[in-house]
């Protein structure tokens, strides 16, 4: 078994990132790679939502398992966009310490 530390979706994304050129037929990651953008939100849509309702539940068991999937098809969505953990990181970073409120406000134009 791996670390289990803040490198963790750093190695699976480096894992996604290689599939992307795999067979299809044996690599679900390179399957939806190559199905595209929509194939890949509606994947990513499907999980938050099942996320969303084992938040709901409160099994955190199936919550720890949904949590695990919505990851793993965030990082499919990044590394299809082309966006690295390390540019998401450093966006995180740029944030800290500034309100959540005040970091909102500001996106939304003020």
């Amino acid at each position: 078994m791996s670390d289990l530390d803040g490198t963790t979706l750093d190695r699976l994304f480096a894992v996604i990132a290689a599939r992307r050129g795999a067979d299809p037929a044996t690599s679900y990651t390179a399957k939806l790679l190559r199905e595209g953008k929509s194939a890949i939100a509606k994947k990513l849509g499907e999980e938050a939502f099942e996320t969303g309702i084992e938040v709901i539940k409160g099994d955190r068991v199936r919550l720890t398992a949904e949590s695990a999937d919505l990851l793993y098809h965030l990082l499919v969505a990044w590394a299809d966009a082309g966006i690295a953990p390390a540019d998401v990181w450093r966006a995180l970073d740029a944030r800290q310490g500034r309100s959540g409120l005040a970091e909102k406000q500001s996106r939304a134009g003020g």
